[in-house]
C-alpha cells in the first residue's frame, strides 16, 4: 500500500508541476503581447558634421554609403544633391553599412564587406568608425576583438543607433551566426568611456532604432534571418524581458535593412533580400522595399498600409 501510495504522490506532483509551469508560460505570453503604444516621433539629436560649414555648405546634405559612385562615403548636396564631399582618406576602410550621427556632429559607422573578398575584409568587420565633426578625420574609434567574421559568414559589425538620453550606441553583430544558430550580439556602448554597458546574446540584428512611446522606451530590431520586426524594452537603459514581435514580413529571405520613425504612429521598413550572401545586401533599384507601417491602437498591433 505504501508502495502504491508513493507513485500517486510522483503522479500529483508531476501533474501539478506540469499545470504551474503551462499557467506560468501561458502568464509570459500574455506579458508579452506586443504592446507598444502611441508614439511620435521626436526632434532628432543629431547634427551634420561641422567641418561642412567650413567648406561653406549650410543646406542639407544626403549621406551617401550606397558604394554606386563613391568608395566608402560621400555627403552629397546641391541641387538633385549633383554635388558630393568624398575625401580619399575615406576609403582606407573600404565600405560601409549604417551610420548614426550625435549632437556635436560626430559620425559613426559599420563596415559592410562588398561584392569580394579581400586580405582585410574579415578584421574591418570588427571596426566601429568614427567621422570627427570638426576635422573630417576617419579613424577607428573602437574595435570588438570577439567579432569573428569569416568566409562561411563575411558580416560582423553590421547596423548601430544612438541614444540622446545618455550619449550612447546600440551595435549589432552578426558574425557567428549560421542558418542553424542565432548567435547575433547587440551591444550597449558608453561613449564617452568605450564601455561595454550590456551584452545581450543570440540576437541577429540586421536593423537598430529607438522608439520612444506612452508605453516606455524600446528598442527595435529587424532581423538577419527572419523578416521580423522585434521591439526590446529598455528600462534603466538596459534591455529587459523578451522582445515584443511586432511584424513578419511574407516574402522570402526578405529582411528589414532600416527603421525610420515615419510619423504619428507609424513607421517606415526598408527592406532588402538578405540571405549572408555579399551581393544581396549591395544590390540597388528594385531590390529594395519600403513598407509603411500604421500602429492600430485599438487592436495593439501594426498594420501594412497599402
Amino acid at each position: 500500500m505504501q508502495k502504491y501510495l508513493s507513485i500517486i504522490l510522483s503522479l500529483i506532483i508531476v501533474v501539478g508541476t506540469f499545470f504551474y509551469v503551462k499557467s506560468l508560460k501561458e502568464n509570459v505570453e500574455v506579458q508579452q503581447k506586443p504592446n507598444i503604444g502611441s508614439f511620435t516621433p521626436q526632434r532628432s539629436c543629431a547634427r551634420q558634421p561641422n567641418f561642412l560649414k567650413k567648406l561653406h555648405i549650410n543646406t542639407p546634405v544626403a549621406i551617401d554609403l550606397s558604394q554606386q559612385k563613391y568608395k566608402g562615403l560621400a555627403f552629397l548636396y546641391g541641387e538633385r544633391m549633383s554635388k558630393a564631399v568624398h575625401l580619399k582618406t575615406w576609403e582606407q576602410f573600404d565600405h560601409f553599412s549604417t551610420y548614426a550621427l550625435d549632437p556635436q556632429g560626430n559620425m559613426y559607422l559599420t563596415p559592410m564587406p562588398y561584392i569580394s573578398i579581400k586580405e582585410r575584409t574579415f578584421e574591418f568587420q570588427k571596426n566601429i568608425y568614427r567621422l570627427d565633426s570638426n576635422s573630417g578625420k576617419l579613424e577607428v574609434w573602437m574595435r570588438l576583438e570577439d567579432v569573428h567574421a569569416g568566409a562561411n559568414n563575411p558580416y560582423g559589425v553590421i547596423a548601430l543607433t544612438y541614444d540622446c538620453e545618455d550619449n550612447s550606441l546600440w551595435v549589432s553583430a552578426i558574425d557567428e551566426t549560421d542558418y542553424e544558430h542565432s548567435r547575433g550580439v547587440i551591444y550597449h556602448i558608453d561613449i564617452a568611456s568605450k564601455k561595454i554597458l550590456q551584452k545581450v546574446e543570440g540576437v541577429d540584428a540586421l536593423s537598430l532604432n529607438i522608439l520612444r512611446s506612452d508605453e516606455g522606451k524600446f528598442l527595435l530590431a529587424g532581423m538577419a534571418k527572419e523578416g521580423r520586426l522585434y521591439a526590446y524594452r529598455l528600462v534603466n537603459q538596459k534591455m529587459i524581458d523578451k522582445p515584443l514581435k511586432l511584424v513578419e514580413l511574407t516574402e522570402v529571405n526578405e529582411r528589414i535593412r532600416k527603421i525610420t520613425l515615419y510619423s504619428k504612429n507609424s513607421l517606415k521598413l526598408q527592406t532588402i533580400p538578405f540571405s549572408y550572401s555579399l551581393v544581396a545586401l549591395t544590390q540597388e533599384g528594385s531590390m529594395r522595399k519600403n513598407h509603411i507601417l500604421v500602429w492600430d491602437e485599438v487592436l495593439k498591433k501594426f498594420i501594412f498600409k497599402k
